[in-house]
């Protein structure tokens, strides 16, 4: 098939552009807020760091002035010293000490496993207060990812989750440490916990958290996980490019049939998708004229088509203008045989007469006929009723009937679910209250 979600298409952006991640240029304070109780350092740790220290003040004058090149030449001229110190640690407050001299040299010789050593000491020091343990986990995670060592990177990230740290790169950071440690469903599980407890208590999810996510779960193939984070990308955040992100993977990965892909297509139509760049869309034009067919859904093929060509996404040559000679061909003896069959459907023993009806009003934009043809279809039985109520909660949608078609929509079950969901984000997008005019 033509025009599904491809990593080296411009539309696959939304989610490949964001991969691998470091953050750097993190600085410590010399003296980082302590825990309570005594502590002091030991007479042999006094005469073993002294020298490390006055090297490690000397070098961040260099650096702080520009000279980064001798900062680095100097902090690995200084490893030794560094060494002599580590080895005269005995006490929590010398371990303290030695991780910070650890960790600034790893700064400026640019070398995150010393960076991480650091860190590790400062933390197994117990000396770091409870209200900053967050924070350093979280400084932890970070260099051990940078040194590759993703088992100790996605437990200091987990754990800093766990006590509420909040940094934009946090879970990012976790669930490619996860994937780099071969555990990549537990990392999305992880990612999705943190997701769920901002939103259950009222906070913004940062975009990045759901988007590189959302990279992991589409790489790692998990249709469920890549089904959760981009459906959570466009309650969050619903612009035109999100809603083609999501729409993509979701093809891509959620195992649609055409029909179902076909209301796929007509949610990105109204959600906005199909609004983005031209280079972007012109698979999904492509896609959607051929999934509706000419020959089925002439009035919906023509519509789609106009307007691809009047974004520029697609051009009227070729076989696109050949399914819109096709289509436009049937339009005026379709659309006129079409009242004088609704008597028959509504009398139909079955809902197959009236379901087939309803799909030819709808694709001529006649939502209140299709509506109750649709309705009738469900009353009668005997066809695929989640393709119905999908339908259905379409017809209301594009009525301006909003409340009606999430009721219609939260009703549909099976492989359907996933977009009627998604309807179900849109509308909500709709209904949610305007952001407040700023104060004068």
């Amino acid at each position: 098939m033509r025009g599904l979600y491809r990593l080296g298409s411009a539309g696959a952006l939304a989610v490949t552009a964001a991969t691998g991640l470091v953050v750097s240029g993190y600085v410590l304070s010399a003296q980082p807020v302590l825990a309570k109780g005594k502590a002091s350092y030991s007479k042999e740790f006094r005469a073993a760091a002294k020298p490390v220290q006055d090297k490690v003040k000397e070098l961040e004058k260099l650096r702080d002035g520009g000279d980064a090149a001798g900062a680095k030449a100097g902090a690995n001229a200084a490893l030794p010293m560094l060494d002599a110190a580590m080895a005269a640690v005995s006490t929590d407050l010398d371990k303290l000490a030695a991780g910070q001299f650890a960790f600034s040299l790893g700064g400026m010789n640019d070398d995150p496993s010393l960076r991480q050593k650091g860190i590790q000491m400062m933390l197994d020091s117990g000396q770091i207060a409870e209200d900053k343990q967050g924070q350093y986990l979280f400084y932890l995670g970070n260099f051990a990812y940078a040194a590759k060592d993703y088992p100790t990177a996605m437990s200091a990230l987990a754990k800093a989750a766990s006590m509420g740290f909040e940094h934009e790169a946090l879970v990012p950071l976790m669930v490619q440490a996860y994937q780099g440690a071969g555990q990549a469903e537990a990392g999305l599980a992880a990612a999705r916990k943190a997701i769920e407890d901002r939103r259950a208590a009222g906070l913004a999810v940062p975009q990045d958290w759901i988007e590189r996510s959302n990279v992991v779960a589409y790489n790692a193939k998990s249709a469920d996980n890549a089904v959760y984070f981009s459906t959570v990308l466009v309650d969050e955040y619903p612009s035109n490019f999100n809603w083609l992100a999501a729409a993509q993977i979701i093809r891509a990965l959620g195992g649609l049939d055409p029909q179902t892909t076909l209301d796929l297509f007509r949610l990105m139509d109204r959600a906005g998708a199909l609004d983005n760049e031209p280079d972007y869309v012109k698979n999904e034009y492509k896609e959607y004229i051929e999934t509706a067919d000419p020959r089925r859904l002439p009035g919906e093929v023509v519509r789609i088509i106009d307007k691809g060509v009047n974004s520029g996404a697609i051009d009227l040559s070729g076989w696109v203008a050949e399914a819109r000679t096709n289509a436009s061909g049937r339009i005026a003896s379709d659309k006129a045989s079409l009242p004088s069959e609704v008597a028959g459907a509504m009398s139909a023993a079955t809902g197959t007469r009236p379901l087939g009806l309803a799909d030819a009003f709808l694709n001529y934009g006649n939502a209140a006929k299709a509506e109750e043809l649709y309705s009738a279809a469900l009353a009668k039985g005997g066809i695929d009723a989640n393709t119905a109520l999908t339908r259905l909660g379409i017809a209301q949608f594009d009525q301006g009937k909003l409340a009606e078609a999430k009721t219609s929509f939260a009703k549909v079950t099976g492989p359907r679910a996933i977009v009627s969901k998604l309807w179900m984000v849109h509308i909500d997008n709709k209904l949610a209250p305007a952001p407040a005019a700023p104060a004068q």
